[in-house]
């Protein structure tokens, strides 16, 4: 007898991520013996840094292993402190009660625990939250299984959640705002005027901004110096960055560890005393040993591995572009979303289909989506592979 009636209708309702069944069906042609140029998943191909893989083991040899204080060790939290300090001009206290009008900090198993403890802290039935759209497929579900109800703003074509967007959805009903810059499956970067005025709009309407920055530090040279210089972020915004933005950045992308489970939120008190409880009875606390390991990691200079993501970039819209046409230059990830040619009528997954029959793994912009109109190409892959990919891609686009 089945037990799918203990299933909960808003669990059962939830897909499995469109990202994993493209690979598992990529997998499964691997067992098969084919040979793939896997341009759909978001993981750098760089080894982790040799010191930060000795303070890891170093970690553990040094006996931190058993839990940590669900907020963070307080070596790391020092080291994020020391970071957002001259970055944003306000940062948490290291330890000790929080003072009513100073910011939180949470240490939290990923950047997607910080998002789903987030928008749990916030939302319960019947509530709103706007996100993008094409957004992180994480953003939705979680939304959803808080109890709560997406609401799209359409970014297309620039990608850039704008205040003007993001206005004319904002009901009674409104708790949050989710903002990625950069963004996936885009990488397009907003600037910093876009990002003051989005804060700004939410501390007008009491709601709170969750500023989703994974791939703060993987913004390119060319988007650093569009945006004045520095990496733009509404915390730093004169109106509602310190009062109603809350911070979601973490290791992972920036190291290539991926696999430690490993970020951080700051922001207001209430929002992140609330996080930090949820925190205590699910995920209990970051890995600790890893925690050492990830204080060490953010004094280890990623400059160089980051310049050569930026080539990679040109490599794709050098290959792309003349098929695709207008591509929306990506600032920062290691993504390009291209549009699918209107004149070959067919889907993003129809797109997929073909280049998996040709040995190349891409991942359709309806995964992303209300619309199913582009495809995503991820380049975490060698140059050489890179070029091989897009060049089949090209090919099958040129009908």
């Amino acid at each position: 007898m089945s037990l799918l009636h203990l299933v909960p209708k808003s669990v059962a309702a939830v897909n499995g991520s469109g990202i994993r069944q493209i690979f598992d069906r990529a997998a499964k042609l691997r067992r098969e013996g084919r040979s793939l140029i896997n341009m759909g998943i978001g993981q750098p191909d760089f080894p982790v840094p040799a010191a930060v893989k000795a303070a890891a083991c170093q970690a553990i040899v040094d006996d931190h292993n058993g839990y940590a204080d669900s907020a963070g060790v307080d070596v790391l939290r020092a080291a994020i402190i020391a970071h957002l300090k001259p970055e944003l001009g306000w940062a948490p206290p290291l330890a000790g009660p929080i003072a009513e009008g100073q910011p939180g900090l949470l240490v939290t198993s990923g950047t997607s625990g910080a998002l789903w403890l987030a928008i749990n802290a916030v939302t319960e039935q019947g509530d709103e939250v706007i996100i993008p759209d094409p957004y992180f497929v994480l953003y939705p579900q979680a939304v959803k299984l808080a109890g709560g109800t997406p609401i799209y703003c359409d970014t297309y074509p620039d990608f850039a959640m704008t205040a003007e967007r993001v206005a004319k959805l904002i009901t009674p009903r409104t708790k949050a705002v989710l903002v990625a810059s950069p963004g996936n499956p885009s990488g397009v970067v907003m600037n910093q005027p876009q990002l003051d005025a989005l804060a700004a709009l939410c501390a007008k309407h009491n709601i709170l901004l969750i500023s989703d920055e994974i791939y703060d530090t993987f913004t390119y040279a060319d988007a650093i110096a569009a945006c004045g210089g520095r990496y733009a972020t509404p915390a730093r915004a004169p109106v509602g960055g310190a009062t109603h933005t809350l911070v979601v950045r973490g290791f992972g992308k920036t190291y290539g560890i991926t696999g430690w489970r490993l970020g951080y939120a700051a922001g207001p008190k209430v929002i992140i005393e609330q996080m930090t409880k949820l925190q205590q009875y699910s995920f209990v606390c970051a890995p600790t040993p890893l925690q050492h390991a990830a204080a060490a990691a953010m004094s280890t200079d990623m400059t160089a591995t980051i310049q050569r993501y930026s080539d990679r970039r040109q490599i794709v819209l050098d290959t792309l572009g003349p098929v695709c046409g207008d591509i929306v230059r990506p600032g920062g990830a290691f993504y390009v979303f291209a549009p699918i040619p209107s004149k070959l009528g067919i889907t993003g997954a129809q797109l997929v289909n073909r280049a998996m029959e040709r040995d190349v793994v891409i991942i359709n912009g309806g995964v992303f989506s209300l619309r199913d109109t582009h495809f995503r190409v991820s380049y975490t892959v060698a140059e050489a592979h890179l070029r091989a990919g897009c060049q089949t891609v090209a090919a099958i686009l040129k009908g």
